[in-house]
This record gives C-alpha cells, sequence and structure tokens, in this order.
C-alpha cells in the first residue's frame, strides 16, 4: 500500500520531489567526496612514506663534517635504529638546464643525489624504488607538472647531458613548501658533475621508537654534532604533504556541512508544502480514526525514497568528480593501499547522511498532531496564529510603494516562517564569501608575512661559503648605491644555543638584523628591536613553552643571555622553527644570509631581478611574486577550485531553495491571494509582492552572511591554518568580488527563482477561497 501511494505522490509532484532528491543528491555528493579525498590524503601519504621509509630525523648540514663522530653517536645512541648520510650537490638554477631552458628563475634549491642505500629511498610514479643508469636522470615530478620538463628531454649540468628517463617522487622533498627539490643521477655521473655546485650533507636518522624523537632530537642538539642547516622531523614532512591539498578539502569538508544544512531546511520546506498542499486529505483521515503514526509513515516512506535515491545518485556523481580532485594527490603521493577504507567511509557517510535525513524528516512530520482536523476540512490550509507586525500600518505609509511596503510587512509579521529561508541564504553567502576571501588572501602579496617575510620586492638569498662576508658586503654596497632602490635590509641567520629551564640544551636558528623595515604580521606583541629582544615562531614558541615577555637564555659569545620575548609571528618556512633578534655577533658563523629591498618603481622588478641575477651570480634572486607562486602556487589553485565550486553549488542551492520556499508560500498564502485578487490587486502587484519579500529577506541574509564569513568564517580559517605554523590570519577581502558581484549574483538568482516559483499565484481562484 505505501508504495502504492508513495509511487502516486512523486508522480504528481515530480518537480518538487526531483528538487528535493536533487539536494539530498548534492549533500551525499558532497559528503562522498570529503570522505574519499580525506581518506585518500592521509592513506597516500603514510603509504608513500612507508615506501620510501622517510627519515624520522633529518639534519640539513653545510659546511665541514665528522663522519666518525656521527657514526659513534648513532651507534651508541639507544633510540637509532638505522642511521645514514646522504650528500645534497646543491647547483645553481642558471647552471641546470632541460630541454634548453634554465631553472634561472627557481627560487628552489635544486640539487643533486644518488639512490639513498638504506632508507629515505626516491622512489618513481609506481612506487618502486628507482635504480638508475649511466646517462639517465630522474626529475622531482613538480617540475613535469609545472610543464617544465617531459620524458626523453635532455638536461644539461656541468657539461655532462643526461637523459630524463623519468619523475620521482621525494616523500622529503615534494611539497612546494620544501626549499629543497632532489634531481636522482648515478653514482658515476654524480661524480662527474661533482663540480658544479656546493656538497650540503642530509644527516638521516630511523628511530626505533617514532615516540622518542623528541628525547633523542634533544640528545643530537646535546652532542653539539653538526646543525648548520634546517632540522626536519618525521612529523613535518607529513605536515609538507599535506597541506597543499589539506586546505582545498579542509574547504569542501566546509561546504558539505553546510550544504547538508541547508538540504535539512529544503526538506522542511518540501515537507511543509506538501502538508499545506494536503491538509484537507490529512484532516479527512484524522476525522475518520486513522492514527497520525500511520501518516506519518506515509510521508516517512516517501521520503526514505528520496533519501535513497538522492544518496545513491549523489554516490554515483562523486565518480565523475573525483578523479579531478583526486589528481594532484595521487601524482605527488600515488594511490592507497587502503582501498577499503574508502568503501567503509564512504559507505558511513551515506548511511549518515540517510539517518540523518530520516530522522529530521521524522521531527518535521511531529507538526501533524498540531493539525486540528475541523480547521484543515474546513479552510483546506494550516491555520497560524494571528501574528500581525503593529507597528507597520497601511495608513502610515507615505514613503513606500504599497506592493513594497505589504511585502516587508508580511515578512516582519510572520519572522518564523521566513527565519528558514533566511538561514539558508545567510548560508549560501557564507559558502561564496569564505572560500573567495581565503583564496584572495592566499594569492595575496601580502601573504608572505605568514611565511616568515616582509612584504618586499626582490628577494636574494646568499648561501654559506667562504666567502659569504665579502658577497654580503658586496650586495650591501650595491643596494646602498642603487638609486632604482628604495629601501633594503640584510637579515643574517645564525645558530645559538638555548637553555630550558631544566638545563637541557637545544639549537635555535636566530635571523639576525633589522626587522622593522620589512616588518611581519605579529600574532601577538611586536618585532625586536632592542639587543635583549627576541621574536619566535608560532612552532617555536609552542615547543619552547614560551610567551611575549617571558625571559629566554641564550648562549652568546659563550655568555648566557636572558633575551625577552618580544613577539610571536607566524611562519610556515623552514620547518616554522625560526626566531628573529637584533642584536649583533661576530662569534658565530652565519649559516645564509638573506638580502631584502623594494623599488621606488615597482613596474621595473623584472628588470632589475635579471639585472641582480647576472651581478650577483653567487646568489640565487627572486621576485617576491615569483617567490610565493613557486611555493605556494599548489596551494593557491587547490583554493581557487574550491572557491570556484563553492560559487556555482552555493547560487544553484538559493535557485532551488527560493523556489521551494515560494512554492511551499503559495500553498499556504491561497486565501490571501484571493482576498488581494477580490480587492483588485493584479497578478503583477502579487509577484511584486512576493519579490519585495525575497529581495528583504535576501538584503539581511547578505548582511548577516557577510559579517559571519568575515568573523566566524576567519576564525576556522584561521585554526586550520594555524595548525601549519601560521598564526594571527587576518582576511584579504576583495571589495568589488565580495560586496557588488556577490550580491548582485545572488540577488539576480533568487529574483528569477521568485518569478518562477510564484508564478502559480496567478492561478488562484477567488471563488474557491472565500467560502466565509
Amino acid at each position: 500500500m505505501y508504495w502504492k501511494i508513495v509511487c502516486n505522490d512523486m508522480a504528481n509532484s515530480k518537480l518538487i520531489t526531483g528538487m528535493t532528491t536533487l539536494f539530498v543528491a548534492a549533500a551525499a555528493l558532497l559528503v562522498t567526496l570529503s570522505a574519499v579525498l580525506i581518506v585518500h590524503l592521509t592513506s597516500a601519504i603514510d603509504t608513500l612514506m612507508k615506501q620510501a621509509e622517510t627519515s624520522h630525523f633529518l639534519q640539513m648540514h653545510a659546511g665541514k663534517i665528522d663522519q666518525v663522530r656521527l657514526t659513534e653517536f648513532a651507534e651508541q645512541n639507544k633510540y637509532v635504529d638505522e642511521y645514514q648520510m646522504n650528500e645534497f650537490l646543491n647547483v645553481e638554477g642558471s647552471k641546470i638546464h632541460i630541454a634548453g631552458t634554465t631553472l634561472a628563475h627557481s627560487v628552489q634549491d635544486n640539487g643533486f643525489s644518488t639512490q639513498s642505500e638504506q632508507f629515505d629511498y626516491l622512489l618513481d610514479l609506481d612506487g618502486n624504488v628507482i635504480e638508475v643508469s649511466n646517462g639517465d636522470i630522474y626529475v622531482p615530478v613538480s617540475y613535469w607538472k609545472d610543464g617544465i620538463a617531459d620524458l626523453g628531454d635532455t638536461v644539461m649540468v656541468h657539461d655532462q647531458t643526461f637523459t630524463i628517463a623519468g619523475f620521482l617522487r621525494d616523500s622529503q622533498m615534494n611539497s612546494m613548501l620544501a626549499s629543497s627539490k632532489r634531481f636522482l643521477v648515478s653514482e658515476q655521473d654524480y661524480a662527474a658533475i661533482q663540480g658544479a655546485g656546493t656538497v650540503e650533507y642530509l644527516i638521516e636518522f630511523r628511530l626505533k621508537n617514532l615516540a622518542d624523537l623528541k628525547s633523542f632530537e634533544e640528545a643530537y642538539m646535546g652532542a653539539g654534532l653538526e646543525a648548520n642547516g634546517p632540522t626536519i622531523t618525521y612529523q613535518l614532512f607529513q605536515m609538507l604533504n599535506a597541506i597543499s591539498d589539506g586546505l582545498m578539502i579542509a574547504v569542501i569538508l566546509l561546504i558539505s556541512i553546510l550544504v547538508v544544512a541547508i538540504a535539512f531546511m529544503c526538506i522542511r520546506f518540501t515537507l511543509l508544502t506538501k502538508m499545506e498542499e494536503d491538509a484537507r486529505e490529512i484532516g479527512v483521515m484524522k476525522a475518520i480514526g486513522l492514527r497520525v503514526e500511520d501518516i506519518q509513515k506515509m510521508y516517512l516512506a516517501k521520503y526514505g525514497v528520496i533519501a535513497v535515491i538522492g544518496c545513491l545518485l549523489g554516490f554515483a556523481c562523486s565518480f565523475l568528480l573525483r578523479d579531478m580532485l583526486l589528481e594532484n594527490i595521487r601524482l605527488f603521493m600515488g594511490e592507497t593501499d587502503n582501498g577499503s577504507q574508502i568503501w567503509l567511509f564512504t559507505g558511513l557517510g551515506l548511511l549518515l547522511v540517510f539517518m540523518v535525513i530520516m530522522g529530521y524528516v521524522q521531527s518535521v512530520l511531529k507538526q501533524f498532531r498540531k493539525l486540528s482536523a475541523t480547521q484543515a476540512i474546513r479552510f483546506g490550509t494550516t491555520q497560524g496564529k494571528g501574528q500581525h507586525a503593529k507597528f507597520l500600518n497601511l495608513s502610515s505609509n507615505k514613503r513606500l510603494p504599497i506592493n513594497l511596503f505589504l511585502g516587508i510587512k508580511d515578512v516582519l509579521a510572520r519572522k518564523s516562517l521566513y527565519a528558514t529561508m533566511l538561514a539558508v541564504l545567510l548560508l549560501a553567502t557564507f559558502i561564496i564569501i569564505v572560500p573567495q576571501n581565503l583564496h584572495n588572501t592566499i594569492a595575496a602579496k601580502s601573504f608572505i608575512t605568514y611565511m616568515g617575510i616582509g612584504n618586499s620586492d626582490i628577494r636574494i638569498d646568499i648561501p654559506q661559503g667562504k666567502q659569504n662576508a665579502q658577497q654580503v658586503a658586496a650586495v650591501i654596497d650595491t643596494l646602498e648605491h642603487d638609486t632604482a632602490i628604495k629601501n633594503f635590509t640584510v637579515l643574517t641567520t645564525k645558530k645559538f644555543t638555548t637553555i630550558a629551564e631544566d638545563g637541557t640544551a637545544q639549537n635555535l636558528k636566530i635571523e639576525l638584523g633589522d626587522h622593522t623595515i620589512f616588518p611581519l604580521e605579529y600574532a601577538h606583541g611586536e618585532a625586536p628591536i632592542a639587543p635583549n629582544e627576541v621574536a619566535l615562531s608560532v612552532l617555536n614558541a609552542r615547543e619552547l613553552q614560551k610567551k611575549v615577555g617571558d625571559s629566554l637564555a641564550v648562549v652568546i659569545n659563550g655568555e648566557k643571555k636572558n633575551l625577552r620575548v618580544s613577539g610571536i609571528y607566524s611562519d610556515i618556512t623552514n620547518g616554522g622553527k625560526t626566531a628573529k633578534a637584533a642584536f649583533s655577533d661576530h662569534s658565530t658563523d652565519s649559516m645564509w644570509s638573506v638580502a631584502y629591498s623594494t623599488m621606488a618603481d615597482p613596474s621595473l622588478v623584472a628588470d632589475k631581478r635579471a639585472e641582480y641575477a647576472k651581478t650577483f651570480s653567487f646568489a640565487k634572486v627572486s621576485g617576491i611574486d615569483d617567490y610565493i607562486y613557486q611555493t605556494f602556487g599548489t596551494t593557491i589553485h587547490a583554493i581557487e577550485k574550491a572557491a570556484r565550486a563553492a560559487l556555482v553549488i552555493a547560487l544553484l542551492l538559493c535557485v532551488l531553495v527560493t523556489f521551494l520556499f515560494m512554492n511551499m508560500l503559495i500553498a499556504k498564502d491561497q486565501a490571501p491571494i484571493a482576498i488581494m485578487k477580490a480587492l483588485g490587486f493584479t497578478n503583477v502587484d502579487i509577484a511584486t509582492q512576493y519579490a519585495a519579500r525575497s529581495i528583504f529577506v535576501l538584503l539581511l541574509a547578505i548582511s548577516m552572511g557577510t559579517l559571519l564569513a568575515n568573523t566566524l568564517g576567519e576564525y576556522l580559517t584561521s585554526t586550520v591554518i594555524a595548525s601549519f605554523g601560521a598564526a594571527s590570519f587576518d582576511f584579504m577581502i576583495n571589495p568589488l568580488a565580495a560586496y557588488v558581484f556577490c550580491p548582485l549574483a545572488l540577488t539576480s538568482v533568487v529574483l528569477l527563482a521568485t518569478l518562477f516559483g510564484t508564478s502559480r499565484a496567478g492561478q488562484v481562484k477567488i471563488i474557491e477561497h472565500i467560502k466565509e
């Protein structure tokens, strides 16, 4: 019996049934995609790092090295399972030619390595450990993705010619946020090109138990071993691999949650509309003695069928989109070994959507108990409480057109009824603005301040070396006498030792110089100015358990000095563990130096960058825009995709929800519409009143949604990005997009849906509804 009733009812309301099914399908689609992406990303990263046997602890070191002492430490330390030291031949980008094009514009430290012997393997795109032949070279997969290299291309380095035999996945340097990239060559070829660059060392350890990593790190630092370079741990490798696609997934997950919420409201609209249309039949059924539970089962059966069809449709549609969204993950991390987990979480997500929808339908159907059989049979509709906006009287209106006035008055008189539509449009505004603001923020030049770098035009990286001091002096002299340069500063990074309250020592890399010329965005406090001040990155402050105003003991020139923490800033580069200070030091060798400058005429940046690249052949010169793009470009593109998808989804939802809401209103307002027509109002007048209601609610929703997006949205986004080391996150808002295009787009689709949704109002006949 129920099946026949369901089929007849669905056949008689094809449009409403179809729209409701689409909402359920959209919710199921996004929930499914979120599950697939989350499981695939986490599992693929885990699989990649297991296949490559990623280092638990990596210390990069430039300079002399005592291999005997390192080996003794590794053999005697109780935490160490395996130890190895790999060489990384750092070659200037201008000396690397791929298919006739150099890597001079690359902001990465490009280097050559041989295959590891024990762990930290470089893998091919099938996940196998690469065995490279003489004359062949394997290139980082990111250069293939960017179109710089292709299979079979020729690579020239130091008069040696290589043929690209394939592309490699590097579990430690895959991410563009990792500042180095490894090319793989044979041992014979490596020896032949060794004179092309400078050798850096990758001192790598795998521990018996990863939980002992903190203790091992303290032991390594306490032993005073080589540490002239970044220190990176297993957890940081995981974070670097996850950040680009992780942010995109976070945006999709947020949209999914909001779309599910909107789907519930859509179901509420359709249910209430159907109850209005079926009010007389429901009243008759109650009058002849049918139980409320039996009447509810008819509607539950219908929405059960809709929920099943919608979930299956959403699941099927996910296959059309998942390959596109998984493309980047598969390229850089490979396939997952846990396909069963994807099916499990997908199934659980669909089951959750189904159960929550059915539970929500059950809660809405409780309104049957409030329905009076007498009133339903008499009026053919439910009778709400008589509510009036007493402060809005028609006689007192002297400015607004009558139809506009009546539309606004109805919204204020039936606030609870319009609250649902307001909530939907508010969420739609939120869905559009938050991803858009996130994309604008990450793509903006000022985002560089969240990467531990001041906002400048040109960056000059000067590596460590015997002539470092002379090279730095040459850069300073050139910048001082160049009239095209407006401002500049040179910052030098050195390694110091900090002493914790319990007496344990820890290495701390501090960038020395004037940090007020190109200031960062500080989460707390301000830049160090006095010689006794130091600023810490968010991750360092967290690890050292320091806050602004605390004292930090640092060994300078053999003496322990207490520095006051002046500020805490965001940094997602160099492992996120950096510090900045203004004191002078001549007792410690520099690790590297960086010069930042701005130009009087920003249009000449490209020309000046090219000029400096020739003048300072020993340094890596890059424009800040290029630095941002090459470092964070993958993430920017991922967020841009999510923002565009959010815009399309939100506008479609607004069309469907507005249409459904107007259908419900027409079903509910047939008697008032008949009265207005009897009083002489035309169909155009009535349509204008409903349009006024929609626009009034929409304007409220846009105002509230924009405010919510710029407060709660910013908070949610900053919470996610803070996990990567960036705090004090502020949205960069594009006023034209947020305050012009977004409202115009929403207004257009809502008006269009209102016109279609109220087209039935003209079919209401006076004689059928005015009976009293």
